[in-house]
């Protein structure tokens, strides 16, 4: 196992650096980077090393983050903001790591006023002004159409301008009407589809609200993109607005790559 200090070449906790040996360990573990082009790849690992340097990280339930958990998370943490730079997961400081899946204690009030506790399974949860918790598993191990840390920091981003309403901290030049009538639309439509019965390939959890539509959303925009695009491209536009890079297009590219090799070996 790595040890802090193995992995940064820096002893300092403002200015950690981390040796390209080991984001390259990092990033083969998350084969979605590959829909990031290369060149952005330096920014990418900048913000994570930012994330790092201003985030605290807790294990829960005896669980030790070690220091593959903090880069694998910061880095995942930092593709949604390549564009918007990480003074917007400024005002909170603590990210709290689960081995796998945890409950959360939850209370609601009956039309009668009648109190009911009940424990929610989650995989995640970000609280506003207050941690993101996230549950971790091996590579291996992760449904591949999720994923816990792009959808919990995309909460932070939509908590960043007040609640979580499905609209978030947005650039001069993405004007919110678009915004708006474009998420509108699409929540609009996706929720007929699920009550429909359909079987999505976006996750149908985006249902439940405006807020998770845009979590989910944006997780189906790195996991993904040529799904997205298809199926919403008005959304899919914006999302590469805000997050500042083309998934899609990463993603077409490494297919034709995957393609190629394929049919080079068998002519070969």
């Amino acid at each position: 196992m790595f040890r802090l200090h193995d992995l940064f070449r820096s002893a300092s906790r403002d200015d950690p650096a981390v040796d390209e040996n080991v984001w390259a360990w990092i990033e083969s573990d998350l084969p979605f980077l590959e829909f990031v082009p290369p060149e952005m790849r330096p920014r990418l690992r900048a913000l994570a090393t930012e994330i790092l340097r201003d985030k605290e990280f807790h294990g829960a339930h005896g669980l030790v983050v070690d220091d593959r958990m903090m880069l694998s998370i910061a880095l995942q943490a930092a593709l949604l903001i390549l564009r918007l730079g990480s003074g917007c997961y400024r005002g909170w400081v603590g990210v709290v790591v689960y081995p796998g899946d945890f409950v959360i204690p939850r209370s609601v009030v009956d039309e009668a006023g009648v109190v009911h506790e009940y424990q929610e399974p989650a995989l995640g949860e970000a609280w506003e002004g207050g941690p993101v918790l996230v549950s971790w598993t091996a590579g291996g191990q992760r449904p591949r159409a999720l994923n816990v840390v792009i959808h919990e920091f995309a909460h932070k981003l939509d908590m960043a301008n007040g609640g979580a309403d499905g609209l978030p901290l947005l650039p001069r030049d993405i004007d919110v009407a678009r915004w708006s009538d474009a998420f509108g639309q699409a929540f609009d439509d996706f929720c007929r589809r699920v009550e429909g019965g359909e079987l999505t390939a976006i996750d149908a959890y985006a249902s439940e609200s405006p807020a998770e539509f845009y979590a989910v959303l944006s997780e189906a925009f790195f996991l993904m993109p040529l799904r997205l695009r298809a199926e919403y491209p008005r959304v899919y536009a914006l999302l590469a607005e805000l997050y500042g890079v083309d998934t899609a297009e990463g993603e077409a590219a490494a297919v034709a790559r995957r393609w190629r090799m394929d049919h080079g070996a068998a002519e070969q």
